[in-house]
């Protein structure tokens, strides 16, 4: 962040940001196919160092073999382990995929959680992945996703000089109206993947180069 900006002026050129985000991806979502809250912490978890088109491609099988935390907690670790292969750290995934399941189906009556605490408290939930899954399928704003393009292009834009998720997240919500925490995210991450790339930021093309330190133009 600039340190000669004022929070006045940050804040009205992070609402002009928003908002010129919001008209350049109109289209802006959550990119994990689901139709469940169970389904959708499914893939969140699978998404850890992996592309959400790989998880995409993964998913319908997986759900069609395991349609609920009942029948999830009932698979085999090596079933599991080779279903979900493709997407990497495999057993990992595998694991907290089958305790998540368990959990909800123990603790929760198979049911997904609404509060940031019982879904942290599940096996392989952080903050992150909750903040997904509060957003996305329950439209509760508790938090913002911060990924790899969420903490690329909040610094560049300098709306934070923090460099842990936590203090990036906590930056964003300081400046952003509660209920944009869950879009902002999603038009981050899709200007990231379209404009503001890791290597070659497209300024040149960008509807916020103006109010963008780092901009080449």
């Amino acid at each position: 962040m600039n340190p000669r900006e004022s929070e006045k002026g940050r804040n009205a050129r992070a609402a002009e940001i928003y908002e010129l985000l919001i008209a350049e991806h109109p289209d802006a979502r959550c990119a994990l196919v689901h139709s469940s809250p169970f389904e959708l912490a499914v893939a969140t978890i699978l998404s850890a160092q992996c592309t959400d088109t790989r998880v995409n491609k993964v998913t319908p099988e997986l759900f069609r073999r395991y349609p609920g935390p009942a029948e999830m907690a009932a698979a085999r670790p090596e079933e599991m382990e080779e279903a979900i292969r493709s997407t990497g750290f495999f057993r990992n995934k595998a694991r907290s995929l089958l305790q998540m399941s368990a959990a909800l189906v123990a603790n929760h009556g198979g049911e997904v959680p609404r509060t940031m605490e019982e879904l942290t408290a599940l096996p392989g939930i952080g903050r992150k992945t909750a903040n997904v899954i509060l957003g996305n399928a329950f439209g509760i704003d508790l938090g913002v996703v911060v990924d790899t393009h969420v903490k690329r292009l909040s610094r560049r834009m300098g709306l934070t000089s923090a460099s842990t998720p936590v203090k990036i997240e906590r930056d964003l919500m300081e400046i952003f109206p509660r209920r944009h925490w869950t879009m902002l995210a999603h038009v981050l991450i899709w200007h990231g993947r379209r404009h503001c790339k890791a290597r070659t930021p497209l300024c040149h093309q960008c509807p916020v180069s103006h109010l963008c330190p780092s901009s080449s133009v």
